[in-house]
């Protein structure tokens, strides 16, 4: 299709929408997906791959976003993640999509950060106000986060609280969390290098170095393209949730480039050159950790779980480990000490169940290293 139609088509189309009981998308686009979230084909090369191709990987749960590193690579633990996070300070920690923290490649920090941050400043104003914080001891807040980091160095959230608290900044049940938050909104930090199990909030201009200014529109083009490479074939209103932009931001991404993009039959877009390429064959049998990726990517989970949502995604907003069998969620499972204690609501056979066991003694191994700091730590 002629890119010109293309940016039309994105532009209008308003009707297409993927909810919840819509007929399912295609074997062949459930395939691509999973191809795109590296879950099938050839391992990544390491955490600065995986970052690279998923552009954004949830983290508000710490070993969640390490093992959907895990999956998606081989024989790295979580020592050499953290060793991204601290000594190469290639990766970062912090809020973007949606408001939620993600971890992504420092070099594509600041143009996300660009992008993501300006719609969430006033909801979190609005949080602040409700943990009784005013806008004055917020902006109070957020100059002492600033001046603390650029006098010491990376500190830890419990050290940040006292230099909260001394400047009489209220810090009481999610205040604090809501200051550092609003700190790194702003871009003035991020969560950089490991303190034992603990991550440090450094200040970006002494982790990461200047930053140049973005241009909005260069940037929105590199988002469109981005996600694709990680979530094709998907459409305007996947982007949107997966992001949290307004439709009209996502649409002007996706219009501008394309002239990279084809359209399917199903109205869902793919990078060009990929779209030409067969489906691959679903992943093998894989343990995937809380909030994976490969869950938040999409307006629709159908085509992952079925009608197991309730079995993934608690009340409160949760999503739970699980594992992967034939494309699809089979099971929850839980870490207790070195063991994998897996709960299927799904048949799985023989077969599959030991090779899930062989992975899940890849996670022993992976997380090893967690462990040891977990020991060093008392924790």
């Amino acid at each position: 299709m002629a890119a010109r139609n293309i940016v039309s088509r994105v532009a209008a189309r308003g009707s297409i929408r993927v909810m919840p009981g819509s007929p399912s998308p295609t074997a062949d686009v459930h395939r691509r997906r999973l191809a795109a979230q590296l879950l099938a084909g050839p391992p990544a090369r390491g955490a600065g791959a995986v970052a690279e191709r998923l552009l954004a990987v949830q983290a508000q749960d710490p070993r969640g976003a390490r093992l959907a590193i895990r999956a998606r690579t081989a024989g790295l633990t979580v020592a050499d993640v953290d060793r991204d996070l601290t000594q190469e300070r290639s990766l970062v920690i912090t809020w973007l999509n949606r408001g939620t923290l993600h971890l992504v490649r420092s070099e594509d920090y600041p143009w996300l950060q660009a992008l993501m941050t300006p719609p969430l400043f006033r909801r979190t104003q609005t949080r602040l106000a409700q943990e009784n914080v005013s806008p004055r001891q917020a902006e109070m807040g957020v100059a002492v986060v600033e001046r603390a980091l650029a006098g010491e160095g990376p500190l830890i959230r419990a050290q940040l609280r006292e230099r909260l608290d001394c400047a009489d900044v209220p810090t009481a049940g999610q205040a604090l969390v809501l200051l550092l938050g609003l700190a790194c909104l702003r871009g003035i930090a991020v969560r950089g290098p490991m303190a034992g199990r603990e991550q440090a909030f450094a200040l970006v201009r002494d982790w990461l170095g200047p930053t140049e200014p973005v241009d909005r529109d260069a940037a929105l083009a590199e988002l469109a393209r981005r996600y694709l490479a990680a979530h094709g074939p998907a459409d305007d209103r996947d982007l949107a949730r997966w992001t949290g932009l307004p439709l009209r931001d996502v649409r002007a991404g996706l219009g501008a480039i394309a002239s990279e993009l084809t359209e399917r039959l199903d109205g869902l877009l793919d990078l060009a050159r990929r779209a030409r390429e067969p489906a691959p064959e679903p992943p093998p049998p894989r343990l995937l950790g809380a909030f994976e990726p490969v869950l938040l990517g999409w307006v629709s989970r159908e085509p992952l779980i079925g009608a197991a949502e309730q079995q993934l995604v608690t009340d409160n907003g949760i999503f739970r480990a699980f594992a992967l069998v034939r494309g699809r969620a089979v099971a929850t499972w839980k870490l207790s000490g070195e063991r994998v204690a897996l709960q299927p609501f799904a048949r799985i056979t023989c077969a599959e169940t030991a090779a899930l066991e062989r992975d899940a003694d890849d996670v022993v191994r992976f997380l090893a290293g967690d462990r040891a700091a977990s020991r060093r730590s008392g924790a």
